[in-house]
Formats: C-alpha cells, sequence, structure tokens
C-alpha cells in the first residue's frame, strides 16, 4: 500500500526517516500500532521520497517480506535507491538475526537490480537502529 505524503521530502538521516515513520504510525489505529510493519522507501537522485511502500503489516513480533515484494514498486518506478524500515513493537530497536540475514539479502538483490540499498531502518518507540550508521550495511 502506497502512503501519500503531503510534501516531496528529502532524506538527510536515518533520524528523518525514524521522525518520518514514527508520525505514520502515530496515525494508525492504536491495534495496528502494535504490529510490526515493514516498509520500503524509494527515492530519487536527490534522496527526495518518491514513495513510501507499506509493504507487509505483520504480527507483535514478525512481518515476514519477499525480497520481490519490496523491489516490486521500485523497479516500476524507475527509483535509483532504497530504504527499508520496520518497526519493533518490543521497544528494543536492536536487530535480531532474521533482521540482519534479510537485510544482507536485500542488499544482494539491490545490487543485481541496479537499486542501492541505502540503509535499514528498525524504530521502536523514541529510539531507532540504523544499520547504515552502525556501518552494517
Amino acid at each position: 500500500m502506497e502512503i501519500k505524503l503531503k510534501s516531496k521530502e528529502q532524506v538527510v538521516s536515518s533520524e528523518s526517516i525514524k521522525n518520518i515513520l514514527g508520525e505514520i504510525l502515530k496515525s494508525e489505529d492504536p491495534l495496528d500500532q502494535e504490529k510490526e510493519h515493514f516498509w520500503a522507501i524509494g527515492l530519487d537522485a536527490q534522496n527526495h521520497i518518491k514513495y513510501i511502500d507499506l509493504v507487509h503489516l505483520g504480527a507483535i513480533n514478525q512481518c515476514p517480506c519477499h525480497v520481490m515484494e519490496i523491489y516490486r514498486r521500485a523497479c516500476i518506478k524507475g527509483i535509483v535507491s532504497l530504504i527499508v524500515a520496520h518497526n519493533h513493537p518490543s521497544g528494543n530497536p536492536q536487530p535480531s538475526r532474521e533482521d540482519i540475514r534479510a537485510t544482507e539479502k536485500l542488499k544482494q538483490a539491490g545490487d543485481i537490480l541496479g537499486i542501492k540499498l541505502l540503509d535499514h531502518v528498525i524504530i521502536a518507540d523514541n529510539s531507532y537502529y540504523s544499520f547504515c550508521d552502525d556501518n552494517n550495511l
């Protein structure tokens, strides 16, 4: 599901992603806020957001996604780079082993497609984890 933004925002940091997605989460039904969400954020060459795609809405502690689902809209819209993000309703932003494996797969797929994976951001309450900021991408 593509999420419409009021303006074409520019991504300047992983914190800006946390803030944008945090606002989106706050606007949702409280029961849905307790579920894991997985977003793909397509960017143009100047890092302006072309789209935010809610790829999957999961359960309280998991949100399985297929690589094809994440890159499908990116290929159709002809984006230059991609940021993926998901939330941890538990409040702990540290990546799980599955988060790390998924990030590696997404990076490999992006390399093949010519779409640079810039970051994977995990948001939790008022904190977040960035694979890029932590030099894990």
